[in-house]
């Protein structure tokens, strides 16, 4: 899809980019209905037999933003998400802690390079800050990487592997 902050040119994409500032316009609607299809493919593999509250969600930028906004927003109990070198969506239209928010428990794991030049770590801090208004502040957990860029590294990647094996232990 074409994406602004990209000179409009098309790249893959889960919704329009405007702006990287924190006060950037976003797109509301286009946010909206990429977590409707994320949700979606979570009723198919809770279809397929897979529980909810077995899936981690998790992505890298968008995607990332996009795991930690689903996770927000749906009705289906999850086990955990991994966000990596992102950002909350519409970060203001989430309500102080939402008593009826399903996933106000789980874990969510938010990974960012201290040198990430096009999703700067303040992007992270700032929504670790808002989740531990929404969620049990216990259970949010910021790693940062020296030098990184936006991209990962092996820490990372044992990091992550760890808070999977701690979320979704053999049943």
């Amino acid at each position: 899809m074409p994406v602004t902050l990209n000179m409009n040119m098309s790249m893959p994409s889960w919704f329009d980019i405007i702006g990287l500032s924190t006060d950037a316009e976003e797109d509301e609607i286009g946010i909206k209905k990429a977590a409707e299809n994320i949700k979606a493919l979570i009723d198919q593999e809770v279809k397929n037999g897979i529980p909810s509250h077995r899936i981690v969600l998790g992505g890298f930028s968008q995607g990332g933003a996009l795991s930690l906004y689903t996770a927000l927003t749906t009705q289906q109990k999850l086990a955990g998400v991994v966000a990596l070198s992102c950002w909350l969506p519409l970060r203001s239209s989430f309500p102080q802690v939402s008593a009826n928010m399903v996933n106000k428990d789980i874990h969510f794991l938010q990974c960012h390079g201290e040198a990430d030049p096009l999703v700067p770590l303040v992007f992270g801090s700032l929504t670790v800050e808002k989740l531990k208004t929404l969620v049990n502040p216990n259970n949010v957990t910021l790693k940062t990487y020296p030098r990184m860029p936006h991209s990962a590294c092996s820490e990372e990647m044992m990091d992550i592997k760890r808070f999977i094996e701690k979320q979704l232990p053999p049943v």
